[in-house]
């Protein structure tokens, strides 16, 4: 643990909307399983089915030997994932009724609990945004031309688990929260809107830029495998840097700083 000074780190406005997102992107998350599971394969282009070779990744089960077996195909690699993807508790289900919300198959309820968070979302990211750019939080997050050249000291800091308490994000923390805040997000929101038929009505541009709507939904899909990956990273660094300090700041806004040494 750091023993030097605390510091008010965290606004009030960051810290509900870290929270606000958290509870969202959890129920984002496992509502979305529950959806992929109606059709459980993802495609590139504009359309899918039976007549077109253009997934990349699918999902279901197979009869052999009397028994439901679970097959993974990613490309042109087959895998047996009985028990995990494809098949759980003897039920052909692209994805485990645990990770799912709800648990049982349910596309209606999965969608309707989606959108409600997707929309809280949108607004929290909305507030985040306009508060952020006028209490200067929003300038804290972009990396200066001095970040990026102390980012690969950065880097091996991180590699040698040597963190650094001090007032202001490191290098790597800015980029890692600027891509989530400023890419994956809005990534995440626009690919959403673009499967929506009543968007699309709207704003047929937008369905153009992805590509189609099958496109869309693997974007969609993978940009939410990407954010997975960061919260995994986020919280094995809460962990290794002192989940005390750290839970501290993003609860109560106060974080304890090192000392300072004298050189």
């Amino acid at each position: 643990m750091p023993q030097g000074p605390l510091v008010y780190r965290q606004r009030l406005v960051t810290r509900v909307t870290h929270w606000v997102w958290a509870v969202s992107l959890f129920f984002l998350m496992l509502t979305g399983l529950q959806i992929f599971n109606a059709f459980p394969s993802l495609h590139i282009g504009k359309e899918a089915g039976f007549d077109y070779d253009n997934a990349i990744l699918e999902i279901g089960a197979v009869e052999a030997d009397g028994e439901l077996r679970g097959v993974t195909r990613v490309f042109e690699a087959e895998f047996d994932t009985t028990g995990v993807l494809g098949v759980s508790g003897g039920e052909a289900r692209a994805f485990p009724a645990a990770l799912t919300i709800p648990s049982k198959t349910s596309l209606a309820t999965g969608r309707v609990i989606h959108f409600f968070f997707a929309w809280v979302l949108v607004g929290t990211l909305a507030l985040w945004l306009v508060a952020s750019a006028l209490n200067g939080h929003l300038r804290q997050l972009v990396p200066t031309w001095a970040d990026l050249r102390a980012l690969p000291r950065d880097i091996v800091d991180h590699a040698r688990l040597r963190f650094h308490h001090r007032g202001e994000y490191s290098v790597l923390q800015k980029l890692a929260y600027a891509s989530v805040l400023f890419v994956a997000l809005p990534l995440m929101i626009l690919s959403g809107l673009s499967m929506s038929p009543g968007f699309n009505a709207a704003a047929p541009w937008l369905l153009e830029v992805f590509g189609g709507r099958q496109t869309a939904r693997t974007i969609h899909f993978l940009t939410m495998v990407a954010l997975l990956g960061f919260f995994a990273v986020h919280m094995a660094m809460i962990l290794l840097a002192g989940p005390l300090n750290e839970m501290r700041s993003i609860l109560t806004g106060w974080y304890r700083t090192e000392e300072e040494r004298d050189v």
